[in-house]
Order: C-alpha cells, then sequence, then structure tokens
C-alpha cells in the first residue's frame, strides 16, 4: 500500500532529486487508471464542463467514475494513490471532493527524466 511522502522541489545545485520521491511517483504512475485519471485532470482542470459545474481547476470525483469506468471505491483507491505521491492535489468542498494535477510532483518526475537525458 502507498504510504504519505512529501516531496522536496529540485534545487539547481542538486543533481538528481529525490530518488524516493521520484520511486514513488513512478510506482503511482505505474498504472493504466491512474494515468487515464491523470491525463483527464491535466486536460480538464481548466474548464468547467464537470457534471458540478465548478470552476477554479479542480475536477469533482465523480467525473472520475466516468471517465474510467470503475467504482467509487476503486476510483478512490487510485486517487489517494496519486494524492500520496504528490501528482494530484484533493480538496474537499462540502460533500465531494475536487482533484487537480500537483504542479510540484510533476515537476519533479519531469526534472528526473530531464537529468537523466542530459547524462545520455
Amino acid at each position: 500500500m502507498f504510504a504519505l511522502v512529501q516531496l522536496e522541489p529540485i534545487s539547481q545545485s542538486s543533481p538528481t532529486p529525490p530518488l524516493d520521491a521520484v520511486a514513488w511517483a513512478f510506482k503511482a504512475l505505474a498504472d493504466p487508471a491512474r494515468l487515464k485519471i491523470l491525463v483527464h485532470l491535466a486536460l480538464n482542470s481548466a474548464s468547467s464542463g464537470n457534471c458540478c459545474g465548478v470552476d477554479g481547476g479542480a475536477v469533482c470525483a465523480c467525473d472520475l467514475e466516468a471517465v474510467t469506468g470503475l467504482s467509487q471505491p476503486t476510483v478512490s483507491h487510485h486517487v489517494k494513490c496519486l494524492v500520496s505521491a504528490n501528482l494530484v492535489t484533493a480538496e474537499k468542498r462540502g460533500k465531494w471532493m475536487y482533484y487537480g494535477i500537483d504542479p510540484q510532483g510533476l515537476a519533479l518526475v519531469s526534472g528526473f527524466l530531464s537529468k537523466i537525458g542530459e547524462r545520455s
């Protein structure tokens, strides 16, 4: 199971990002359902075309059920994994959960891959 991990921003002086955090993010990305959720969040965070019509860069949890075709408990598990890897943010508004992309987590993965690319 996933545990909560705090990611640290990549500093310019650091040769590589924290490897444990990068590994955790790649673990979270190693599932097709989670990738589908991440792509949906990336493409739809800025739009208000979701079921709840909420603005502000967030997607309602109920939209993710429709996108993945999975049950609510399964979607919750996958989103929890993405949140624990700091790839997705979660915010409770009333009785609903809203999710968005966490730019710091994506920067960590992107930064790691670019460092690897520089060395090859």
